[in-house]
């Protein structure tokens, strides 16, 4: 067997990784409703003028949200914008099955920004990156 670094690995062998674990999982929790699906999805703010403005990217799979990243634009950030991308992502993640929603942000983000939008503190892992700290927090949705 060779063993090898891939910045650009052939589409099918990345897919076929995916494929992988997808199956692996299904046999192992077959009660857990679409398993195999995984929906990555945006929303997008944008100004009169058609600009973007702000944006979610967020991942559905399992009964999950991954807030994978939150941006907005210096000019957006006063005006509760945030709050309303972070809103439509857990209304759509509903809308799919999602109970939870898992987010990660460094000690420089918006660690209070999700408290205050109901997320929890689950870990802190000093040191990354070096001299910060990254954040992981979730909110049942279940309950909203």
């Amino acid at each position: 067997m060779e063993v090898q670094i891939s910045l650009d690995p052939p589409a099918e062998h990345a897919a076929r990784l995916s494929r992988g674990i997808m199956e692996f999982n299904a046999a192992s929790i077959p009660d857990l409703e679409r398993v195999e699906d995984e929906i990555r999805f945006h929303v997008l703010a944008t100004d009169d003028a058609g600009e973007l403005a702000g944006g979610l990217r967020g991942t559905c799979y399992w009964n999950t949200l991954h807030i994978e990243l939150l941006w907005l634009s210096e000019d957006a950030r006063a005006l509760r914008l945030g709050s309303r991308i972070v809103e439509e992502a857990e209304r759509f993640a509903r809308s799919e099955g999602c109970e939870k929603a898992f987010v990660e942000t460094t000690s420089w983000q918006a660690r209070p920004f999700y408290e205050k939008a109901g997320y929890v503190l689950m870990a802190t892992l000093e040191g990354r990156p070096k001299g910060h700290s990254t954040h992981y927090l979730m909110k049942e949705l279940s309950a909203v």
